[in-house]
């Protein structure tokens, strides 16, 4: 499952956690990336000493045993994550899926937790670039936020796996397979036992935000007009 950063991700990692049959994995990539970035992220120093920063490492491992000797394994990625020289050949192995959501909501969201993102920050472009190369189905977090059960009836039946309804809700509180970065990032998801309402009206983003939401917006719109029909 590919997305950029505040797009529903942990929710929908924690929706196939539910099921019995699919271990999960949270953002392998991103210490590599702040290995090879030195970005100056929230809890940079914990996430690098926590897990594995070689990302030829973490590339072997995206194809190797799932753990729990599960038959299914849903990996959480960020298209940002990849930097250039990372490997990216595993991906042709497995089902690809993209998960977006309109810039306006990713930025409003991102902005609360870290000040002035920039698009490479939020994803978008990167996305576009993996959907490229890696097609799959596109599902948008309005969907899923409208109708939970629809939509995710809709995705399972796209790639293959048998509905669960399971998926459609998790105990509150973390999970063992959480980054070191859910002690900043997570706290909603923390508290949800399951999806939220409706997301409504667009955000109001302030003029510099603006720009930001305008300079993703094509992006978006790409992968847009391949999403699961509602």
């Amino acid at each position: 499952m590919w997305s950029g950063p505040r797009n529903l991700s942990t929710a929908m990692m924690y929706s196939f956690g539910s099921r019995a049959d699919c271990a999960i994995w949270d953002e392998p990539f991103y210490a590599p990336y702040l290995a090879e970035t030195g970005s100056d992220h929230p809890m940079a120093k914990e996430i690098l000493s926590a897990h594995e920063t070689n990302p030829k490492t973490v590339s072997k491992a995206c194809l190797g045993s799932i753990p729990d000797g599960k038959p299914h394994f849903y990996m959480k990625h960020m298209p940002h994550h990849m930097m250039a020289g990372f490997p990216m050949d595993w991906a042709a192995d497995c089902v690809n899926v993209h998960l977006i959501r309109h810039p306006a909501r990713v930025v409003a969201s991102y902005a609360a937790k870290r000040e002035d993102p920039t698009l490479s920050d939020i994803g978008f472009v990167q996305q576009a670039e993996v959907f490229r190369r890696f097609p799959g189905p596109v599902v948008d977090t309005f969907d899923i936020r409208e109708d939970p059960e629809a939509t995710l009836k809709r995705l399972c039946a796209e790639i293959g796996l048998p509905w669960d309804h399971a998926m459609l809700s998790w105990p509150a509180g973390g999970r063992k397979e959480d980054g070191v970065w859910a002690a900043h990032w997570y706290g909603a998801i923390h508290r949800s036992t399951g999806f939220g309402g409706g997301e409504g009206p667009l955000p109001d983003v302030s003029p510099k935000h603006a720009e930001l939401v305008a300079e993703a917006m094509p992006y978006y719109q790409e992968l847009a007009a391949g999403r699961l029909a509602p």
